[in-house]
């Protein structure tokens, strides 16, 4: 079982960091510590969520410019709505802004998917998604994977769910049920697994996010705040990344 890395916030080199020659299929990203960058600031938690939205579109573009075929972001989770209302008003009236944009994903043949529970977003919102998911079907650059209303716990519910139904309905066997009829289940079917998971803020958990796709993912955890947690700090997790071995409980 690969330990989590914690890596502390040491000051930022000028010198740019080079990738390494490995990088991982699937990067899975929670993008904390926005509310927290704007307080030091002495500005209101909403400034905080528009520079970290800044900095997901950046990231986002740059996996795809240096060949990362699956990323995955912590947009919105189902715990997320304990919020004050006027913090979840913005973070989804910025989601819409980005939705709004998202052509330019189309442009470079990024596919778009959206994993979560749609059924508690506004109309629009749901609309657009459903949009842009059909027009990039097809589009094999890299897979661009957004969680919004999304919880592991209630993702692994849903599924069980619809297992169910199929064996109330006669379809399937209890007894055939595997692990890849699970997966087949997920809000991310088809999708492969989580290599590296990577989460700003200093936080070491990984609140309810994709907790079945992580079981072998590699953790990186580091203090810096998702707004400044720039591309020079993506590549340091790279390289972390890079440097492990990994054996799938093997030898």
């Amino acid at each position: 079982m690969a330990l989590s890395f914690f890596n502390k916030n040491k000051k930022a080199k000028k010198s740019v960091e080079k990738l390494p020659d490995t990088l991982p299929n699937h990067v899975g990203f929670i993008m904390d510590g926005n509310g927290r960058w704007a307080t030091k600031r002495g500005m209101p938690r909403t400034f905080g969520h528009r520079e970290g939205a800044k900095n997901f579109k950046d990231l986002s573009l740059y996996c795809r410019d240096i060949g990362i075929r699956n990323a995955s972001f912590y947009v919105f989770s189902t715990e997320n709505w304990k919020r004050p209302q006027d913090e979840i008003d913005a973070i989804m009236d910025l989601f819409w802004d980005y939705l709004s944009e998202a052509d330019q994903y189309l442009e470079k043949r990024v596919r778009m998917i959206f994993v979560g529970d749609r059924s508690r977003l506004q109309d629009r919102l749901q609309k657009r998604m459903n949009e842009l998911e059909n027009d990039s079907k097809d589009f094999e650059k890299m897979n661009l994977i957004l969680a919004i209303n999304y919880g592991g716990r209630d993702e692994i519910r849903h599924a069980t769910q619809e297992i169910a139904r199929q064996v109330k309905d006669g379809l399937l066997d209890p007894d055939a049920i595997t692990e890849e009829t699970i997966e087949k289940h997920l809000y991310t079917a088809g999708l492969p697994d989580v290599d590296l998971l990577i989460r700003p803020s200093g936080e070491l958990r990984l609140s309810n996010y994709l907790i079945w796709q992580c079981a072998y993912a590699e953790y990186y955890f580091t203090n810096v705040l998702w707004p400044d947690f720039k591309r020079n700090e993506f590549n340091k997790a790279l390289i972390n990344y890079a440097q492990r071995g990994r054996r799938f409980g093997g030898i």
